[in-house]
């Protein structure tokens, strides 16, 4: 059925309420320049999401394959899952679709060749969510195995796999899923993708940093690029539209999502390296900038297997939310990205002062941390797990008498990380389980009710997954590996190559696979585990149960932590120079 009603009223909204009704702007010395940027952000909503401006073509004949990106589904819940798709003929090009609203038709089974069709309707693809296509099934079976595909005209798209998840407190005994994140398209190939499609999995969680914004070859790994991106740094709707187009158009990629529900969240690089709220990294106004997120969040949205409760509202946009595995595990979906204060000390990796230490900073946000607070104390599932992006455990680095921390991470925010975990050990949770992207590398930890003393109460655990491509090949530990894991006795492992983890969930244990494949500059690799660590809630913390070589793999490489922060230094200042060849031309 066509829910056209619903999308309509969204849009409306859209385009009808005010910028400074949004949250996003809470730096004083900002308040002038958000309202300059959110007079003119007005039009630019207006303009790009306009409604009923379009005629339908009930007809639609396509000059090429218009399900070049493939099929998705996510936000599974007992009775309701999201199916994705996009009509894109020329994925690269804006998508080569007319100025048209097109009607798409779905269907969704129990059986791969849908002689058990159990549900099925019709979508709009609109010009204005660039043809996209979010369909909100409901009324299905909890804990299902379900088959989807679409038509539009006379083509058919892939056949999708997804699942729904068990009913709400219903007793669960076990759970497998794996996660994901930092998927640089020039530093390397989606190869861990392919080995993650052939798992059995329940879900995928992704973490963050999905595409990358720079330009061809700004951002350069230590093991050279293998592929470009393919136009210039994005920072209009169509740019953001094209380069999700060009990683969506990943054969491996498409495997992945088309084979499991997928539950996502962004990082920075989905807008800009390293931006804080409405604060660009570095060279841009506020006023653009606000422009610049507007259009990478409505791209996201256009591109990812989300509810309409997601849709974009100007430079704002609902991402954090929460998800029941039957009375297993309660997921909580971060946004650390969107609502935050600014880097204290000008970013980078830093000593702490006062404006680091100031106790009301915030990482998420005095709205996202009470619903993130609320949850926890509510929770009665066996595990509560927050799904998100930055390092979420201490991590020093510098000397043992004079340490240094990342102010991008919650390093960064000792505070807002300090009123977690207290509020944690006064209600006694001691099965807190912390998921993480973003750092390109492989790290588990103990979370301590205080990490500067080592006989500290343990409540959970944080596993850090290492990036899909970012960063090149890796290898198995570092120049700087030694080091860094004697400064931080909470954290039990580290490893360099690429990939993902896998999770085995039962009400009794937590089992971590670090899941690695040795090199990412070329297709083949094999995949195996290179660790594996398990967290009983016994307040022992982390095990390591197996530790395997990886065959084909570099041992040790000369890089170190901060060779990652000065590539994308690097990158920064090619595209500064590029803007002053172009103002001076």
């Amino acid at each position: 059925m066509v829910n056209e009603n619903s999308l309509d009223g969204w849009m409306k909204k859209l385009n009808n309420d005010s910028f400074y009704n949004s949250e996003f702007n809470r730096r004083s010395f900002l308040q002038g320049a958000g309202k300059i940027a959110g007079l003119s952000l007005g039009l630019t909503i207006a303009q790009s999401m306009g409604v009923g401006a379009f005629e339908v073509n009930a007809a639609p004949k396509f000059q090429n394959y218009p399900f070049t990106l493939g099929v998705a589904s996510g936000d599974p819940l007992s009775d309701s899952v999201v199916l994705w798709t996009r009509l894109a003929p020329d994925p690269l090009n804006g998508g080569g679709m007319p100025q048209q609203t097109i009607p798409v038709k779905w269907e969704i089974a129990k059986d791969e060749h849908f002689r058990r069709i159990v549900k099925r309707g019709t979508e709009l693809a609109r010009p204005e969510l660039a043809h996209s296509v979010h369909v909100e099934v409901e009324g299905l079976e909890a804990n299902q195995i379900y088959y989807y595909r679409f038509k539009s005209g006379h083509e058919l798209s892939p056949v999708g796999r997804t699942k729904t998840l068990p009913a709400s407190g219903s007793s669960v005994s076990s759970m497998t899923f794996a996660f994901a994140s930092c998927q640089q398209y020039e530093h390397g190939y989606y190869t861990a993708y392919e080995h993650m499609a052939k798992e059995e999995l329940d879900l995928v969680f992704h973490l963050g940093d999905y595409i990358y914004e720079y330009g061809p070859n700004e951002y350069v790994a230590s093991t050279g690029n293998v592929r470009t991106h393919s136009g210039p740094e994005i920072v209009t709707l169509e740019d953001y539209r094209n380069r999700h187009a060009q990683y969506r158009s990943d054969a491996n990629l498409k495997a992945a999502h088309a084979a499991f529900p997928w539950v996502v969240t962004w990082d920075d690089h989905e807008v800009e390296n390293n931006y804080a709220n409405v604060i660009p990294e570095k060279g841009q106004s506020v006023e653009e900038f606000i422009k610049r997120r507007t259009a990478a969040y409505q791209a996201y949205y256009e591109h990812m297997p989300l509810r309409r409760t997601s849709l974009p509202h100007g430079a704002d946009m609902q991402l954090y939310r929460s998800f029941s595995y039957g009375n297993l595990a309660s997921f909580y979906v971060l946004d650390t990205r969107q609502y935050r204060d600014d880097q204290a000390n000008g970013d980078g990796t830093k000593a702490h002062t006062a404006e680091s230490l100031n106790p009301n900073r915030t990482t998420l946000g005095k709205e996202q941390e009470a619903w993130l607070l609320g949850n926890l104390g509510n929770s009665k599932s066996h595990w509560n797990v927050l799904a998100q992006q930055i390092f979420f455990a201490q991590r020093k680095f510098g000397t043992d008498t004079a340490p240094t921390y990342s102010m991008d991470s919650w390093d960064g925010y000792p505070a807002a990380r300090q009123r977690i975990t207290d509020f944690a050990s006064s209600k006694n949770i001691n099965n807190m389980i912390v998921l993480t992207g973003d750092v390109h590398a492989s790290w588990a930890s103990n979370i301590m009710t205080d990490f500067n003393n080592p006989s500290s109460k343990i409540i959970g655990a944080e596993f850090v997954g290492t990036s899909i491509t970012s960063g090149g090949n890796g290898a198995d530990k570092r120049a700087d590996t030694d080091r860094i894991l004697a400064q931080n006795p909470n954290i039990k492992f580290f490893n360099d190559y690429r990939g993902y983890v896998r999770c085995t969930v039962t009400p009794e244990q937590w089992r971590a696979d670090y899941r690695v494949v040795p090199f990412v500059t070329e297709p083949g690799a094999t995949v195996s585990t290179r660790a594996s660590f398990v967290c009983e809630k016994d307040g022992m913390g982390l095990k390591k149960v197996t530790s395997n070589a990886v065959p084909q793999g570099v041992k040790i490489s000369k890089e170190v932590e901060e060779d990652r922060h000065r590539a994308h230094g690097r990158a920064h200042e090619k595209q500064m120079e590029k803007k002053r060849e172009k103002v001076n031309n």
